[in-house]
Order: C-alpha cells, then sequence, then structure tokens
C-alpha cells in the first residue's frame, strides 16, 4: 500500500511542474521575461554630455525664466487697473494698459531670465564640485541667488541715490494721482 501512495505522489510530483507551469501562464502571475539591456546610441551619449555642461544648463535656464517671466508680467500688467479709471476713456484705457503690460513683462523677464540663470548655474557649480546630486545642493543655490539679486537690488537703490533722483517705480504714478485727486477735492469742508 506504501508503494502505490509512494508511486502517486512520485506521478504527481513529475506532473506538477507542468501543471504549475500552465497554470500559472493562465491563472497566476504573468511571468517577467527578461529583456535584453538596450545601450544608449551616440546622439543621447552626446545629448547627455551637453545638458552636463553647466554653462548649457545655465542659458536653458535663463531663457524659460525669460519665456515665463513675460507670461506673468502680461497676465499681472493685464490685472493693474488705472487709479483714474473713472476719468480715462475707454481707449486711454486700453493704452494705459498695454503700457503696464509691456513694461511689466520686460521688468519680469529680466528678473526670472536672472534668477534662472544663477540659480541653475550655482546649483550645476555646487552639484560638480560636491559630486553628489541632492537637497543641499539646491539651497545653497537658493541662498546664493537670493543673496545675489538682493545685493543686486541694493546697489541699484544705491546707485539712484547718490545719483540724486528717485529710483524709478510704479509709485509715483499712484504720487501724482493722488496729488491731482487732491486738488480737485476739498477736504474738511
Amino acid at each position: 500500500m506504501a508503494s502505490e501512495s509512494d508511486q502517486t505522489s512520485s506521478t504527481s510530483a513529475n506532473d506538477s511542474p507542468d501543471q504549475t507551469s500552465s497554470t500559472s501562464s493562465n491563472n497566476g502571475p504573468p511571468v517577467n521575461k527578461i529583456e535584453p539591456l538596450k545601450l544608449p546610441t551616440f546622439e543621447e551619449i552626446r545629448g547627455q554630455e551637453m545638458w552636463n555642461n553647466c554653462a548649457v544648463r545655465s542659458v536653458f535656464s535663463g531663457v524659460l525664466g525669460g519665456g515665463l517671466g513675460i507670461f506673468m508680467g502680461l497676465f499681472l500688467g493685464a490685472l493693474d487697473n488705472p487709479l483714474m479709471q473713472e476719468q480715462m476713456t475707454a481707449r486711454q484705457q486700453f493704452i494705459y494698459t498695454a503700457k503696464q503690460m509691456g513694461s511689466r513683462s520686460w521688468g519680469s523677464a529680466k528678473a526670472f531670465a536672472i534668477m534662472g540663470l544663477i540659480f541653475s548655474g550655482v546649483e550645476c557649480a555646487v552639484e560638480k564640485a560636491r559630486a553628489k546630486h541632492d537637497t543641499t545642493n539646491t539651497a545653497v543655490a537658493g541662498c546664493v541667488t537670493g543673496g545675489t539679486l538682493s545685493a543686486r537690488e541694493l546697489k541699484s537703490r544705491r546707485g539712484a541715490k547718490a545719483e540724486g533722483r528717485r529710483r524709478p517705480y510704479n509709485g509715483h504714478l499712484y504720487s501724482r494721482s493722488i496729488q491731482s485727486y487732491g486738488s480737485t477735492q476739498s477736504y474738511g469742508s
């Protein structure tokens, strides 16, 4: 009796690999096939080497930052309403808005382009110097970019102050409109 059960178990053991392979392909999880390793082409290698160049990265980021600045300036310039809106005709409002959009676009494009250029260049240089790709590179690049932009702003303010002129900004328009508004209104009566 024991010999019959041994024969049955050996027969089922011999049949089981065939049955499991057929059932695993039909009912079980899919079998992962090993695919051959695909080596990069010469063009892909050249493209990767070009992108690893810090100057290329910086210029590309500067151009994209300038494009983003143009769109941001157009959007924010369109939202800027003139202070004397009630006294302006529709044509004057349109001209004012178009000028605001143009000046904001140019200013935002320059600011975002410089920001992208400095940030990307510093991040790439720090990454190459440390030979690591982590968040420390990003933090250092952010600090250097912020410090550089602050120093640039401070220098332009000091230069304007030394020349005896006010730094141009949109506040002068506000002060002129308040003065003209004050001359037509009488306060305290």
